[in-house]
């Protein structure tokens, strides 16, 4: 027998292990298969790694530009570790945090969304100023807000005060006024504002003042409501860049 007859070629299209003949699958079971095993990976990088977030105000101006497009990492919560001072965060209303009614989306931008391909709304973005512990004050004579006792120096990222505002008279704090403080921060919780300190709804705005009756505000973030840091802008490409952690914090001792 010649060895032509023993090994009888495949058929076009075909491979051949250990003896078998297998053909390959049609194009549409292909596209399938990708398309699930692409939907797979999304949800897995929406869980575990990073998930796209847009930005709904002008709270956190001039950093983040309303409608940007942000990246939010999540890796760090693997380990046990939670935001810093300093961090840009996500997270979700803790109560009463969001008014007006969510912006408006298709059933196809409501599937995307839950996959991580398509930004998400329904969050609050703000910076994280206190930690567990911190204690935060409002403000000094330079207008400055302080951090157990340290006074911050954030002209880098909080947006200027309108024109004919000056510090001695309504000083850098937020829309409440300068005259408050908040803490200690408790255990598991954040202080946050936004860096638009003439229109943010953040933290010192469900701050108890001193001479409120029986106010139930509460002015933290629990850490579980907290979806991660923000990594990056990456939409649209004028305003994309990597966020970092800025220095002015650098110099606020732990609470003792």
């Amino acid at each position: 027998m010649t060895t032509d007859e023993s090994a009888p070629s495949p058929v076009d299209g075909a491979s051949v292990v250990g003896g078998q003949s297998y053909g390959r699958r049609p194009l549409w079971q292909e596209s399938l298969l990708l398309l699930a095993l692409a939907l797979v990976l999304a949800i897995i990088v929406k869980t575990f790694f990073l998930q796209a977030f847009y930005i709904p105000s002008p709270s956190m101006e001039p950093g983040l530009v309303k409608n940007d497009r942000i990246l939010v990492q999540k890796v760090s919560s693997w380990f046990g570790g939670s935001p810093q001072r300093g961090d840009v965060i996500v997270f979700e209303d803790p109560g009463g945090w969001l008014t007006g009614p969510p912006d408006a989306t298709n059933g196809l931008q409501d599937a995307l969304s839950r996959v991580g391909l398509f930004p998400t709304g329904g969050h609050l973005v703000k910076r994280v100023v206190g930690v567990a512990g911190d204690t935060i004050t409002c403000c000094d004579q330079q207008g400055r807000i302080l951090v157990n006792g340290v006074p911050l120096d954030e002209d880098d990222y909080v947006a200027e005060r309108p024109a004919g505002r000056s510090a001695d008279v309504d000083c850098n704090g937020p829309m409440i006024g300068c005259e408050w403080s908040a803490g200690p921060v408790p255990e598991g919780e954040v202080f946050v504002m936004g860096d638009n300190r003439d229109d943010s709804a953040d933290s010192t705005v469900h701050l108890c003042l001193p001479d409120a009756v029986d106010c139930a505000r509460d002015p933290y973030v629990d850490l579980d409501l907290v979806v991660g840091t923000v990594l990056a802008v990456v939409w649209p490409l004028g305003h994309s860049r990597l966020l970092g952690r800025p220095d002015s914090f650098d110099a606020v001792p732990d609470a003792g």
